[in-house]
């Protein structure tokens, strides 16, 4: 997910489906003008049918984006109930993958029954998806009206909340090689994302009106930001030099040098937020050079819930996650077992899926609708917060509860992760 939050915004609005119930405007007829009651802001696809609008007002309102008949009662037998409506159903309309929200009570029934593992796995893998999704939307929610710099740094923390959680439930269970594969996994699903869009971006933007060749940009912040992730893998080098020993009597000083270079990572991550929200927001705000071209004319979407509902959902939410990583993370051995793989494999490729499907398939969208703005920084802020924030914080967790999880991934690991973005 996404560091920044003038990328975030734009993101959001490509994205998510609250723009259903926003109005569009279009010319009328004179017949139109003449019985507005009569007519309804049809869609671009589908004929505009006269409608009664006092008939079908009711109806129209109940399922509209915006707004719920009863919301704003002043009788609480009433405002509660539309309320409580009111906040499930733009949830359930913010994002098309919520279409898979039904395999969350079946992941759950899954690992409940103890159903084989192989469906466990599969149902609560699909179980996540849609939930790292309504947890992005919820955090947005909450972030609107908390101001640019609340508001960033509250999506800067839960950029990868999915994933942190998931990391967290393996940690606990003792799965320090899926954590670890995990994290090396996200980067390189982003770096994939990344050369995806320039691939589909390249083929589908390769010409201008005139025919002549065009050449895709993004900022000059983006290839800085770029430059600092590069920076952050200087450590892996001493990580795989100190790993390289057959002592015994080294891994005690690896893991203490893990926990102590995690605690500089997070101060530095520290220090990169108070310069991004702080002291040099201007460069990653929306008005800033380069970036004008991101935004299309619409104003920043406003809540559509209150920051109390948000916030209720967002605690649901993490909630059913947990319990589904849970289920994820326990039938992960007896995967590997069957299907003849290692858990590094598992890690590496699959459990990254989980957190970011639905953005990265955006990000893609955007490359396509040549943004490539927006879809280089779903990648580069997603690493970011992997490398600076999940990482080192899930080294201070294990410390806490008594996991040696450490930075001291294999030579091949290091390797793949020191080369991704050279």
């Amino acid at each position: 997910m996404i560091a920044y939050p003038a990328f975030r915004k734009q993101v959001r609005r490509a994205w998510s489906g609250r723009n259903s119930g926003r109005r569009v405007n279009r010319t009328y007829s004179d017949h139109e003008a003449a019985n507005p009651g009569l007519y309804y802001e049809g869609s671009p696809l589908l004929r505009v049918l006269p409608v009664d609008e006092e008939r079908h007002g009711f109806i129209r309102r109940l399922f509209d984006g915006t707004s719920t008949p009863g919301k704003d009662s002043p009788n609480r037998l009433i405002k509660w109930p539309a309320n409580t409506f009111h906040v499930t159903k733009v949830t359930l309309m913010s994002n098309y993958v919520n279409v898979l929200l039904p395999f969350v009570p079946l992941g759950i029934i899954a690992g409940v029954l103890g159903w084989s593992p192989a469906a466990v796995f599969s149902l609560n893998f699909i179980a996540i998806i849609p939930l790292a999704a309504v947890l992005s939307f919820a955090t947005e929610e909450i972030s609107i009206p908390l101001g640019e710099t609340l508001g960033g740094l509250l999506d800067a923390t839960f950029g990868n909340a999915v994933e942190l959680i998931v990391s967290i439930v393996a940690l606990k269970k003792n799965q320090i090689e899926v954590v670890q594969s995990s994290m090396l996994g996200s980067i390189l699903s982003n770096l994939l994302v990344m050369g995806s869009s320039f691939l589909l971006g390249g083929l589908v933007n390769m010409k201008d009106d005139s025919g002549n060749g065009t050449e895709q940009t993004f900022t000059s912040a983006m290839a800085q930001t770029t430059c600092s992730l590069k920076n952050t893998n200087v450590d892996m080098y001493l990580y795989s030099i100190l790993d390289s020993s057959d002592q015994h009597g080294k891994t005690e000083s690896i893991l203490w040098h893990s926990r102590g270079t995690a605690i500089m990572l997070l101060i530095l991550y520290a220090l990169y937020l108070c310069f991004q929200l702080r002291t040099h927001k201007n460069l990653f705000s929306e008005g800033s050079g380069g970036t004008s071209s991101l935004d299309e004319g619409g104003d920043d979407p406003e809540s559509v819930m209150s920051p109390w509902s948000a916030a209720a959902v967002l605690v649901a939410v993490t909630v059913v996650i947990s319990f589904c990583a849970d289920y994820l993370v326990g039938s992960i051995d007896s995967i590997a077992k069957d299907a003849h793989t290692s858990k590094s494999f598992i890690g590496l490729i699959l459990i990254p899926i989980v957190g970011n499907a639905a953005e990265h398939a955006t990000a893609c969208v955007m490359a396509v609708r040549n943004k490539m703005d927006l879809a280089t920084g779903v990648a580069i802020g997603s690493s970011i917060q992997i490398a600076l924030l999940v990482t080192p914080l899930l080294v201070v967790l294990g410390w806490a509860i008594n996991v040696p999880m450490g930075l001291n991934f294999n030579i091949l690991e290091t390797s793949v992760s020191n080369n991704q973005v050279k």
